[in-house]
């Protein structure tokens, strides 16, 4: 888990994209996939995590304009996914450290068999016309994300399911289905940051029999970009899966870092905690590390530092996985 520092953009160059994108699309061999997709990252300067599936593709890159669109152009002459979810935001400093292409099980981790996004998932709903549904008396709003993410934002009134894991989601909603449904057939609507989780959510709850269930188009990150705050009941922020760690309405950066430990979001109040140690502790994580790791952890940061008097950029730390 050794850290290296985002490298700032010069004052000539443009700011950086980011492309939060997936697609769930049938590939034949997505292990063929893999190297040509990463060797024409590499060579753009593009840098992120890419996750590759026999049911589609996910991930978050980063680079110049230009090279974004280059790559976004291999992506969508991929099989079935001319029409791959694309979320376009800005970042002043490259927020990634590395490209990596992985082929995995599932894009999403939900450990579920048989669940198709492609054929059983719920209604969209566009960011504009969020509020009406989830404002109407007979819908139940939930958050299909980690109980790190919820923490430092959620809608106003969404159910919390308190899970560590997207794969944990179908084993609480089985157990909570009768106190949230009661007896009647009510509107279920579900979000998560960019969409592929609630792709996934509501195509598990469909399978389970439930008629009504929507998700957010675009999910949280376009809600924020689309909606006036004025208009908002998105309270908080929203955590995101690289170094800018929120966002806030209009996409703007968010007031949250990371510890760098745990990798769990802080907020400005959590830096004045006694447990907090830059680089080493937080409240959240420190009852659970040794004296031994904390010291491990010290000489890491204290290589980072040196490495930044230097200039140069600290190599060798762990990204964020891409939505999970």
């Amino acid at each position: 888990m050794d850290r290296m520092m985002p490298q700032p953009v010069s004052e000539t160059d443009a700011a950086i994209a980011v492309a939060a994108l997936y697609c769930f699309a049938p590939f034949a061999d997505p292990a063929a996939l893999r190297d040509p997709l990463a060797s024409m990252c590499r060579a753009e300067g593009v840098r992120g995590t890419i996750l590759l599936a026999a049911e589609g593709i996910n991930g978050t890159i980063a680079g110049r304009p230009a090279a974004i669109d280059r790559v976004l152009d291999h992506i969508r002459a991929l099989p079935g996914c001319a029409a791959a979810n694309i979320k376009m935001s800005t970042a002043a400093e490259m927020p990634f450290h590395r490209m990596k292409v992985r082929v995995k099980q599932e894009i999403v981790t939900m450990g579920q068999p048989g669940i198709d996004p492609l054929t059983g998932a719920g209604t969209y709903v566009s960011a504009r016309d969020w509020n009406a549904l989830i404002a109407q008396p007979d819908t139940i709003l939930i958050d299909t994300r980690n109980d790190y993410e919820v923490r430092i934002g959620s809608f106003a009134g969404a159910v919390d399911p308190q899970t560590a894991s997207f794969r944990d989601f179908p084993e609480w909603f089985r157990a909570q289905r009768d106190a949230l449904l009661g007896a009647g057939t009510p509107k279920v609507a579900m979000f998560c940051t960019g969409g592929i989780r609630c792709e996934k959510a509501t195509a598990f709850l469909k399978a389970e029999g439930v008629e009504e269930v929507y998700h957010l188009d675009g999910g949280i990150l376009k809600y924020l970009e689309d909606v006036p705050e004025e208009e908002s009941r998105w309270q908080g922020e929203c955590f995101v899966f690289d170094e800018r760690v929120a966002v806030g309405h209009g996409l703007s950066p968010g007031t949250h870092s990371l510890c760098r430990a745990c990798r769990l979001p802080l907020a400005p109040q959590d830096l004045e905690s006694p447990l907090y140690e830059e680089g080493v502790s937080c409240a959240h994580c420190h009852a659970t590390r040794t004296e031994a790791q904390r010291q491990a952890y010290r000489e890491r940061e204290r290589q980072v530092n040196l490495a930044r008097a230097r200039g140069e950029a600290h190599v060798g730390r762990v990204e964020h996985a891409a939505d999970e």
